[in-house]
């Protein structure tokens, strides 16, 4: 009998069937059949077929987390980017929210009722952590602040925001929309 085989069972030859027989030399026969040698070759058979199969099992769940990760990366991103998109849409009702009551103040117009909208849209911004950025008198970081206009000004640093122009924010800490400013320069 060859110790090689084709597929993944171990060959035994079975001598009788008879449970009846229970003879030591028809033990003895059933052990002659397949010699210590060729079994200790089958053992180190399954034993290699048995590291490759834990070794291919380890790269598969090594690949399924990678691939559960990047899947759960892909969704926060594009959900993250449809709520972004979200508050700079709202962002911009926001300011003209902002650009009316300045009107009607100006005006000497009764605006209770646009403060009241307005420390509603304050609050649910608070809430879901959209905070604004403070640029006035700061100096100039293209990270927060996107320069629009530069004045000349020999009493200030360069660089100094002057002026708010559009006011930024940040969610998450991630700047959704960065702060126009102007800033200046010396000479």
């Amino acid at each position: 009998m060859s110790s090689e085989t084709n597929n993944d069972e171990i060959p035994v030859n079975i001598i009788s069937e008879n449970k009846a027989e229970d003879d030591e030399s028809t033990e003895d026969s059933k052990f002659s059949e397949i010699s210590v040698e060729e079994l200790i070759k089958l053992l180190d058979l399954e034993k290699q077929k048995s590291s490759q199969y834990e070794e291919k099992l380890k790269h598969v769940l090594a690949d399924f987390q990678n691939l559960s990760r990047k899947t759960q990366s892909d969704i926060e991103n594009g959900v993250n980017t449809k709520i972004n998109e979200f508050l700079l849409d709202f962002l911009k009702i926001y300011d003209d929210f902002i650009l009316a009551k300045e009107v009607f103040s100006d005006t000497k117009i009764n605006s209770e009722g646009l403060d009241s909208i307005l420390k509603n849209m304050d609050s649910l911004l608070k809430k879901y952590h959209v905070i604004p950025i403070d640029a006035l008198g700061e100096i100039f970081d293209p990270n927060f602040h996107e320069a629009i206009s530069i004045i000349n000004d020999q009493n200030l640093d360069d660089n100094t925001i002057t002026k708010e122009i559009r006011k930024g924010y940040i969610s998450h800490e991630r700047v959704i929309r960065p702060t126009l400013v102007e800033i200046s320069k010396k000479g």
